[in-house]
């Protein structure tokens, strides 16, 4: 076996990156420099990444509260709006939530429980059984969800969400009122204008809403879709994707990236003679075993990408093949048998068992998913990835 090394993940240093910046060029040029610094080659397939938060700066994609407020007065009459099944979120929902507020002039929360859509929890699971509550019939006034489970903080960021979402939408000047369900059509009994800001559950929410009697029913991904007062704006995602910005500005998710990709990858190819991949992504795609929270708050993994991302692996389990259909061989012979096998391999393995175990995933997920792993999201200063080798199998040389 000549070839050591398989998947390699770089992270990129770049400039901090300001509206009107030329991204393209930036990324290009960061890109070649790493590789220039530290000595390595390109090859075809090479994955160039870039996070949603770059290309949504460079874009000046922000709105600000007031300008959240507007489209929501607009939309949903100014008067009682429910707000449904938000993240428990300071960077995420927050500044959301005061500029609905602002919009309205009361607010009916509907929070879930025992956690969030992406796993913060509001209350252990097993207290919410000591207490004999049903989590799916339900509905908890604000005095009997302190009653039962008193003045809970988050265990990692030390905050009382409730108490939190609470002062928020007060202090933005509306009126109050929390009720704990995990049926959105709890909150029709209150208002029949609602915003449903649950992230991949919305579609089933707008829907059951809509059929109990909701009358004007919307979903963050409906809020900014276009521009209001000259904010920015997100035709596909709305809000969703949104991050804190300032106290009172959020950066939306980007729009309009597909010609950037593909940008990047013409000047990669006309620099390198190699043809790369190139994508942009968000939030990776998975869940924290101790902390339970499900990483994903953007509404896919990777907005934009170019075509030979598209798909799903299609991978043979080398250990099934070792421990199955050469079970009895070993060393050079066992290696001669495997390569034959993932050469002659089917180009659909669907349901074939010596694929059992893959990750049944889509690719932008996946990949996208080892470059948030790979940035991090604070100080490191690598919003570009490089990924090399992800394509290769156990017969490339």
């Amino acid at each position: 076996m000549s070839r050591m090394v398989g998947t390699v993940s770089r992270g990129v240093r770049a400039p901090i990156i300001r509206e009107g910046d030329d991204l393209a060029a930036i990324v290009t040029q960061s890109v070649l420099d790493a590789a220039k610094d530290e000595g390595f080659s390109f090859h075809d397939r090479d994955v160039v990444a870039m996070t949603e938060a770059i290309v949504a700066r460079a874009q000046g994609n922000y709105a600000t509260v007031d300008h959240i407020a507007a489209d929501v007065r607009a939309k949903l009459g100014g008067g009682t709006v429910g707000v449904v099944f938000p993240i428990l979120s300071r960077n995420r929902f927050a500044i959301c939530l005061r500029g609905i507020a602002k919009g309205c002039e009361k607010v009916v929360l509907v929070l879930s429980y025992p956690s969030d859509e992406v796993g913060n929890h509001l209350i252990s699971v097993d207290v919410m059984d000591e207490k004999g509550v049903d989590p799916y019939k339900d509905v908890l006034t604000l005095d009997k969800y302190r009653a039962l489970f008193g003045y809970e903080k988050h265990p990692f960021t030390g905050v009382d969400y409730v108490e939190y979402y609470e002062s928020l939408i007060r202090d933005s000047g509306a009126q109050v009122e929390v009720i704990f369900a995990n049926d959105p059509r709890a909150v029709l009994s209150y208002t029949k204008n609602v915003i449903t800001c649950d992230i991949h559950t919305r579609k089933r929410s707008k829907r059951l809403l809509k059929a109990a009697g909701g009358e004007r029913v919307f979903g963050l991904d409906d809020i900014l879709t276009a521009p209001v007062d000259g904010s920015g704006y997100n035709k596909n995602y709305g809000l969703l994707g949104s991050n804190k910005a300032t106290e009172d500005k959020v950066k939306l998710f980007p729009r309009d990236a597909q010609g950037l990709v593909e940008d990047i990858q013409k000047r990669m190819l006309d620099a390198t003679g190699k043809h790369m991949e190139v994508m942009v992504y968000g939030d990776g795609a998975f869940k924290d075993p101790v902390g339970k929270i499900w990483e994903l708050a953007d509404p896919v993994v990777s907005p934009f990408h170019t075509a030979g991302l598209e798909g799903t692996p299609n991978e043979l389990k080398l250990k099934y093949l070792a421990d199955n259909d050469f079970g009895d061989l070993s060393g050079a012979e066992l290696k001669a048998a495997i390569d034959a096998a993932i050469k002659k391999k089917d180009a659909d393995l669907k349901g074939n068992m010596a694929s059992e175990g893959t990750t049944p995933r889509r690719l932008t997920d996946l990949i996208g998913s080892l470059c948030d792993l790979t940035s991090g999201s604070g100080d490191k200063g690598t919003p570009i990835v490089l990924i090399q080798g992800y394509f290769d199998n156990y017969t490339t040389e």
